[in-house]
């Protein structure tokens, strides 16, 4: 089996989840390609050297600068017309979702999205709201996927050492049809949930909207991103772009502080791969303390300010 793992990094900063999909690979075997594109493509290298892995491909071309999916998917049906893999890899990230697709067309390869698992080519998704597990196979010599956030931890990447090579593409500027501009965002608001390492995440039980400035204040002395939970969205409090769970994000942050959530299987399952989560709720019978690392049962109107107070002064 010959694997490669499309990177994503932005800033110099390799994501959360490519690491995830590295890990992925390691579980499923044989030789791994990592693909690096774009600019700091050299120190994400680097990086991945550390990894067992058999190599890193870097292609940094001066029409892809940065992400942009018509050089995407240029480059990766040359590298991947090249080296021949098995199975090409990324995690389910807001930039796959728009590059594979088109390098499912552009190869006639098969894509298998959103997967949480991969039993001896059978891909497993999550169905219903997570509540179904649904077994697919595919007849093809080769498939493409990509892995759902948390689906793999990137704790668990083994340790090792790789190489590096430059990969020379072909690329004119007619086959560039988007533009090249800044590094890609994830949503208009600029909230990237999917890498956040911390995130507090609002629940309906902050009662009303003005309570909500408390998850920022909170956030912003912890350095978190906010989430939200669906009712909160659906009431208009906070954007789509912050709603976490079955129909929003997937995070797999190293805390994730909730207040107010109840915990409902919509939401959970979008924050079940948590390292740790602390809940706050005063009631005592709120299901997300079933999955809770930390509980704390009270009024967060009264426990929160004094928190954010306490970590102020220390």
């Amino acid at each position: 089996m010959k694997s490669l793992v499309i990177i994503e990094h932005k800033n110099g900063v390799l994501h959360r989840m490519s690491r995830e999909a590295i890990s992925g690979a390691q579980k499923i075997g044989g030789d791994i390609t990592a693909l690096v594109i774009g600019e700091n493509a050299e120190s994400i290298s680097s990086e991945l050297s550390n990894f067992k892995i058999e190599k890193t491909i870097i292609v940094n071309h001066e029409l892809v600068p940065y992400y942009n999916v018509d050089g995407y998917k240029e480059i990766i049906k040359q590298v991947v017309n090249t080296i021949s893999p098995d199975i090409i890899i990324t995690g389910h990230t807001y930039q796959a979702r728009d590059f594979m697709p088109r390098i499912s067309a552009a190869l006639d390869i098969p894509f298998i999205p959103d997967i949480v698992e991969l039993e001896d080519s059978i891909y497993i998704k999550q169905v219903l709201n997570s509540k179904l597990n649904a077994s697919i196979s595919s007849s093809s010599d080769r498939v493409l996927i990509s892995f759902q956030s948390a689906s793999f931890s990137e704790e668990d990447v083994i340790k090792g050492s790789s190489s590096s090579e430059s990969f020379d593409v072909d690329l004119d500027s007619s086959s560039i049809k988007s533009k090249s501009d800044d590094p890609f965002q994830e949503s208009a608001s600029e909230v990237d949930l999917e890498s956040a390492e911390l995130i507090v995440s609002v629940g309906r039980g902050i009662e009303k909207e003005e309570n909500k400035s408390i998850a920022f204040e909170l956030a912003e002395v912890i350095g978190a991103e906010v989430s939200a939970s669906r009712p909160v969205v659906d009431a208009g409090w906070l954007p789509s772009s912050r709603q976490v769970g079955s129909s929003g994000s997937t995070v797999s942050p190293k805390l994730y502080l909730s207040l107010g959530v109840s915990g409902a299987i919509q939401h959970v399952v979008g924050m079940k791969g948590s390292k740790n989560i602390l809940a706050i709720n005063k009631d005592s019978d709120a299901p997300i303390f079933e999955i809770a690392d930390y509980a704390v049962v009270g009024d967060l109107l009264e426990i929160v300010p004094k928190l954010i107070a306490t970590l102020k002064d220390s």
